[in-house]
This record gives C-alpha cells, structure tokens and sequence, in this order.
C-alpha cells in the first residue's frame, strides 16, 4: 500500500503501466479534508463557517500540502519516471501535494479514520497554525481578539505610552493577556502601535499553541 501510494504515473508509464497512486489520492483528499475540517472545529469553537473555510483552504491548498511533504522527506521516497527526475520532480508542489493526499489515503484504508487521524494531525497542526496566521483578512486587533476567545483566554489589554515632540511623536504599544505582556509595538500613531502590537502577541500565540 505505502509503495502504491509513492508511485506516480510518470513512474507507471515507464513501467509499463503499472498501478498509479491516483485513486488514493482521490481518497485522500477527502479524508484530509475531514481531518482537517475537525481540527478547525475543536481548535476554533467562537469561529463560524466564513472564517472556518478560508482557513481550511489555507491547509489544504497544494502549496501547503507540498510543504507537509518537505518536512516528513516525501520526496526522498517517491517513485518517479526519468523524465520528472531530471526536472526536479522530487520537489514539485504537485507532485509532492498528490503523493501526501495518497499517503493519507493508504493510512485511512490500513488503520481507519481514528489512527489515521491521530498521526495526520500531528503533521497538520503547524500548517493549520499558518494559515491561522497568514490567512486572516482582518486588523490585528481584531484578528488577536478572536484568537484570545477561541483559546478561552481574558480579553487583550493595551499599555500606551508615547514621546517625542508634539510634531514628532513615537508610541509604543504592549498586550497583556491575562498575566501574559508580548513585546512592545511601535508607531507613529496609537493606532498603529496597537496594531503591531496585537501583531506580535497574535504571532506568539500561535507559536506557543503550535507546541
């Protein structure tokens, strides 16, 4: 099964039309997509379907995908034709992409949806903490508050503080959450310092729950 879901049909063709990983990826991207989908629901319970789909697309995209791909050595194993070998084929987001939704498929069929999903998870998190991060639309306040209310933590608090001539002026901006204060952000506004700090705390939010 794991063989099967390694070959691509570059490899079937040359082969003389061997079986290709093209049905498991076909199940895969399904199962994938529950998994993640799941994720999303536990992780993010205050989100609703608007800000749940955009990030379930930023996991699930090839580039994502292809990433996860990177950093479990997919590429190492994967059987390919000559051709895509002397093209760089190990490292294509397609390629790469395809054979993860086939990897996931084969673990779906071997262990079922339960174990499939446990060690599924564990390569998806960092991807879906991404797109958490680099896909939201909205300010960093904004963004940062529906972050602190999907994790259940206290409200954000703003510290100002501001200097410089009355034509010149520089502020500085620090969160604390709870019993938690980020590094300070800075603008030429308080607006701006606010927003650079949630930025910073929203980053590091991320990060931590990452872990």
């Amino acid at each position: 099964m794991l063989e099967l879901a390694l070959t691509h049909r570059s490899f079937s063709y040359e082969a003389g039309g061997i079986p290709t990983n093209e049905r498991l990826e076909f199940l895969g991207d399904s199962v994938l997509g529950l998994i993640v989908t799941d994720e999303l629901y536990k992780l993010f319970p205050d989100l609703d379907e608007s800000r749940l789909s955009p990030l379930r697309s930023g996991v699930v995209n090839m580039k994502a995908l292809a990433q996860i791909a990177r950093e479990i050595n997919l590429g190492k194993y994967l059987r390919i034709g000559k051709g895509e070998e002397t093209t760089n084929g190990r490292d294509k987001n397609s390629i790469l992409a395809d054979t993860f939704e086939a990897l996931v498929g084969a673990i779906y069929l071997e262990h079922g949806y339960v174990r499939s999903a446990e060690v599924i998870s564990k390569w998806i998190k960092p991807a879906i903490m991404d797109a958490t991060s680099q896909g939201s639309s909205l300010d960093g306040k904004t963004a940062l508050q529906e972050l602190v209310a999907s994790l259940n933590l206290l409200s954000p608090e703003y510290e100002i503080s501001e200097s410089g001539p009355d034509h010149d002026k520089n502020f500085t901006a620090r969160v604390k959450v709870g019993s938690e204060k980020f590094p300070i952000g800075i603008g030429k506004s308080k607006r701006e310092a606010e927003q650079a700090a949630a930025k910073i705390a929203y980053e590091a939010l991320i990060e931590s729950n990452k872990k």
